[in-house]
């Protein structure tokens, strides 16, 4: 399967909000997922890939860089990643590392990191076998109203 990466565009919100959903298993505000996308496509620190296959999209990517002082540089992060379960283990995810990659390497970026639930192991597998290692456990609070 012949697999080609671009950078997504205002047009690909539809199939960006698709995956996206499909990846959080639940449905997303779509108001606020198209301004939050058009905000980010104007930001040069923030990538969106998508991976296209004959068959049309086949998964998609982001990357932002940011400046942090405890690295005292650039550091890219993976914010998502999803590959259409039916195209998995086909290099697709590969291909998309290597684009975030490219992308983070040219704003500076000599690390990326990425997140991903505990609960998805074959996703852990997937990014060790990539190269990247697990260093730091994620902590998270989730804002109540009264915050």
């Amino acid at each position: 399967m012949e697999v080609v990466i671009r950078r997504a565009v205002q047009a690909d919100e539809e199939v960006l909000y698709q995956m996206l959903c499909d990846l959080e298993n639940e449905v997303l505000d779509r108001t606020t997922f198209g301004l939050v996308f058009i905000k980010n496509l104007q930001q040069e620190s923030i990538g969106y890939f998508i991976a296209e296959s004959n068959d049309g999209p086949a998964g998609m990517a982001s990357c932002h860089v940011q400046l942090l002082l405890h690295h005292a540089a650039p550091v890219g992060e993976i914010q998502e990643m999803y590959v259409a379960p039916a195209l998995r283990s086909q290099g697709i995810g590969k291909a998309l590392i290597g684009a975030v990659f490219h992308f983070a390497g040219q704003r500076g970026a000599r690390q990326v990191e990425v997140t991903s639930n505990k609960i998805r192991r074959d996703t852990h597998r997937f990014y060790e076998r990539e190269g990247f290692q697990k260093t730091h456990d994620k902590l998270v609070w989730k804002g109540t109203s009264e915050a």
